[in-house]
């Protein structure tokens, strides 16, 4: 007596469904938060009062240093100091620390308070020291110190 042939597979469609649309879901979310956001950009501009302050600030002594922290993880440091040459006093500075790849591409872009708001404010003609510690760097990052551009200046009151 020959043996009963099996009757072919069919694959569960309702699973093997979800799955696909999981997979396009996350491949959809990483494409859209690594777009550029030109309106949360465009918002974040400094002022044109802002911007003409710019040339008032100087900084100084920047040096950069690596350490490990209590986690074993590397935590890239960046110190240096702030001077505000200019007239007024300022409640806060915000800068962008650029970070580049080895062929010269910027890679990583961090948005940080060098002067803090709730302290006090930047005199004119005060130098302050500053500390920027990174704990999530690219690891194609070139390992110089990062570009700094002033991102915003809040005058104090």
């Amino acid at each position: 007596m020959a043996a009963a042939a099996s009757p072919p597979r069919k694959l569960p469609v309702v699973p093997l469904a979800v799955g696909i649309f999981a997979v396009l879901a996350i491949v959809g979310g990483l494409v859209y938060l690594n777009r550029p956001n030109s309106s949360s950009r465009s918002s974040e501009l400094a002022s044109p009062e802002a911007r003409a302050y710019v040339s008032h600030l100087r900084l100084s002594d920047v040096k950069m240093q690596a350490a490990e922290n209590f986690l074993n993880q590397r935590v890239v440091e960046i110190q240096g100091n702030i001077r505000n040459d200019g007239p007024r006093p300022l409640q806060s500075v915000d800068i962008y620390c650029l970070f580049y790849s080895i062929n010269g591409r910027e890679i990583h872009r961090e948005r940080v308070p060098i002067v803090g708001g709730k302290g006090r404010p930047l005199q004119p003609n005060e130098t302050r020291p500053f500390r920027l510690p990174f704990d999530a760097l690219p690891d194609g990052w070139n390992q110089a110190v990062p570009h700094m551009v002033i991102a915003q200046i809040t005058f104090a009151q």
